[in-house]
């Protein structure tokens, strides 16, 4: 007896014939000949968003590149002269022009990039509407999550837009004072006087005081006998100050002439007179050290002679007499009060045999 195995069924779909067959091709054809268009025209809708989106962005980038390195030249032409020295830090101009190149550069990529992805999302028929909300949600999330960050990013940009400070400028930011070495977006590194570095987040900084702009003021006291001839200390002074004026490199940082405030303080043995002058930034403590110098060996030469400042008054000595206690009567053993304190003596010893009262007898 032979066994013959039975073909297995083969499980791929097939059309149950010809016509079925030919009738499903040409639906597909026709589906595909239907969309075609639109698939083409929306590929090259995309197609030249992206390249229009990535041209402007380039061109613009390229501008603001243009406008730095423009800036940079005219910050170097003029370094080096009198008027560079006093009116342009290259340096400060230079990371200045940097810092709101790459924040414009930044921005123009966000908007530029930003506005094509939302163009081809509409082309592709996508919903923006939850998109946006989801965004909207997330942006208010990480603004809050993030505060510091933002307004520490947003402070130093409003500072190198104001030009508030830079580098090379010796500011006092409340928190920490020092000459500026490097000006961030979000940190300012300031050189303290004793040589440490200060990190000083821009969101923390509530006032600036810049002292390397516009002018400075050098002011000197001198205190002479009050006997001396105030005039001729006057024209002393003054002598003194033309003279210096002429030297240099006391000619480029003596803005005005030294010039007599008058009597500043006025002593039983002496008086004090005051000297100021205008100086330029930043060079007003060795514009006061040297007129100090100078005012000095000009009063030895005429015979005038100096003062010391009077000791003044220290309010927080001890006076010696709050050491000494207030009298008291208890220290004298014959007032009354100092014999109420007194202790109470202990009774006699009552010998034997005495009597107490009502016959009671000691035996």
């Amino acid at each position: 007896m032979f066994w013959s195995a039975a073909p297995a069924p083969d499980s791929t779909p097939r059309p149950s014939s010809l016509d079925e067959a030919q009738r499903t091709a040409n639906d597909a054809a026709g589906w595909v000949e239907e969309n075609w268009s639109t698939w083409l025209s929306n590929g090259l809708r995309i197609v030249l968003i992206i390249l229009i989106a990535v041209a402007m962005r380039h061109l613009i980038r390229r501008a603001i590149t243009k406008l730095i390195a423009r800036m940079n030249r005219t910050a170097q032409a003029v370094d080096g002269t009198a008027l560079g020295s006093l009116l342009v830090n290259a340096e400060r101009r230079r990371q200045r022009s940097e810092a709101i190149g790459s924040v414009l550069r930044s921005v123009a990529s966000f908007l530029v990039m930003g506005t094509a992805a939302l163009t081809v999302l509409s082309v592709l028929k996508i919903n923006l509407a939850p998109l946006l909300a989801s965004a909207g949600v997330a942006g208010v999330a990480i603004g809050f999550g993030a505060r510091n960050l933002v307004t520490d990013f947003l402070s130093g940009v409003f500072m190198i837009l104001e030009d508030q400070y830079g580098v090379g400028d010796t500011i006092d930011a409340g928190v920490a004072s020092g000459e500026v070495i490097e000006v961030g977006l979000r940190v300012t590194k300031l050189r303290g006087t004793d040589g440490e570095i200060w990190y000083v987040r821009n969101g923390e900084v509530k006032r600036i005081g810049n002292l390397s702009q516009g002018w400075a003021t050098a002011g000197v006291d001198v205190q002479v006998r009050s006997d001396e001839d105030l005039d001729r200390v006057r024209e002393v002074i003054v002598r003194t100050g033309e003279d210096m004026q002429k030297a240099e490199p006391w000619s480029e940082r003596l803005w005005e002439p030294v010039e007599v405030l008058g009597l500043n303080a006025i002593y039983l043995d002496s008086v004090v007179i005051r000297v100021s002058a205008k100086t330029m930034p930043g060079k007003a403590l060795g514009v006061e050290r040297e007129l100090r110098w100078r005012i000095k060996r000009a009063l030895d030469a005429e015979g005038i002679r100096l003062m010391g400042r009077p000791v003044e008054p220290d309010l927080e000595t001890v006076d010696p007499a709050a050491a000494v206690a207030a009298p008291s009567v208890l220290a004298n053993p014959t007032s009354p009060q100092s014999q109420a304190t007194a202790p109470i003596p202990a009774p006699a010893p009552v010998p034997p045999g005495a009597t107490l009262g009502k016959g009671i007898s000691i035996g």
